[in-house]
């Protein structure tokens, strides 16, 4: 198989890409981290240093190329609507366009389940779910435009399907697990409600797995939309003590109500935006809404129809994590 891995020096993609790799693949990946691109180029991929802005070098990658596994986008609690606009949604008209000139057979294309939050309690959504009339942030609005760009491939003939992978973390993870982390050694980790609120996680390997499973989809498959996770919902009262265990370091939490962190993550948000430069507060709406509130996910279409069964469990994934972390560098 000849593959296109966008987004390919992040977490999600720069996993896909190894994968590939060892399975024999050729492949090209987009990203714009050298030193990891350069990476994987000394393991055998093509490495194009590009921006899913940038038309052209967009269509060009396009070229020779059997599937192309969208893992590129902006994601992020906060920033400007238009670098998620021009990054998510464009981007995504960019690749689309490359696969329709070179005739690429199969679009995979990683969304979010993001798309479902409206900052209630959602148990057990399946991808037929109502989405919300607004969504949580400018993240999750421009990946369900970017999503609405594939349905609408699909409809002119383009074999393509989603995936919306929740929470993805592991070996590698700079945003989930950090932030835990980072929160530790602040202030400590805010337990908004007691942290009894239900989650799903997604383990790197877990998800790539997936990823790889939609390439060798049935016919029946193509065209739909996947929920992708552990398919072990937990709650963080939990996993954050485990984790911190794991470790060997010591945790310390801060107890909060869930309307004591909106109303602060609202205070900061203001503040934010009336500051020069609009940096990411400490804490914001949606955040304290994905720890305070229930959702977890539906994977039954995906064992079904891709074969998906998660291999590595919550707590096998977070062990690996921390035995990484504690590794000197």
């Amino acid at each position: 198989m000849k593959a296109l891995v966008t987004g390919g020096t992040g977490f999600l993609g720069r996993r896909l890409a190894e994968r590939l790799l060892a399975e024999g693949s050729e492949v090209t990946i987009i990203g714009r981290n050298m030193t990891i691109g350069s990476e994987l180029a000394s393991n055998g991929a093509r490495f194009i240093e590009a921006d899913l802005r940038r038309k052209q070098g967009i269509v060009n990658a396009c070229a020779g190329q059997d599937t192309v596994f969208h893992c590129g986008a902006l994601s992020s609690p906060w920033g400007a609507y238009r670098d998620f606009y021009e990054t998510n949604v464009v981007g995504t008209r960019h690749l689309i366009e490359g696969c329709r000139i070179h005739k690429v057979q199969k679009l995979i294309h990683v969304s979010t389940p993001s798309v479902y939050f409206d900052f209630t309690d959602r148990l057990n959504i399946t991808e037929s779910a109502p989405l919300p009339n607004r969504f949580a942030n400018a993240y999750a609005t421009t990946k369900r435009l970017a999503e609405m760009e594939v349905l609408q491939a699909m409809d002119q003939g383009l074999q393509a399907l989603i995936l919306r992978p929740r929470a993805i973390f592991g070996p590698g993870d700079n945003s989930i697990l950090p932030r835990i982390i980072r929160a530790n050694e602040s202030r400590g980790v805010p337990m908004i409600d007691g942290g009894q609120a239900w989650m799903d996680l997604t383990y790197i390997d877990n998800a790539v797995d997936a990823l790889i499973l939609c390439h060798q989809a049935p016919d029946s498959a193509w065209g739909r939309i996947f929920n992708i996770s552990n398919g072990e919902p937990v709650q963080l009262s939990n996993i954050v003590p485990l984790l911190f265990k794991m470790l060997d370091v010591p945790l310390r939490t801060k107890a909060v109500t869930y309307r004591a962190a909106y109303g602060l993550a609202a205070m900061l948000e203001l503040a934010a935006h009336l500051r020069p430069g609009n940096h990411e507060p400490l804490l914001t709406r949606y955040t304290v809404g994905i720890l305070g509130r229930s959702q977890t996910l539906d994977i039954s279409a995906a064992r079904q129809l891709l074969g998906y069964t998660p291999q590595v469990s919550v707590e096998e994934g977070l062990f690996a994590f921390a035995k990484v972390w504690r590794t000197p560098h």
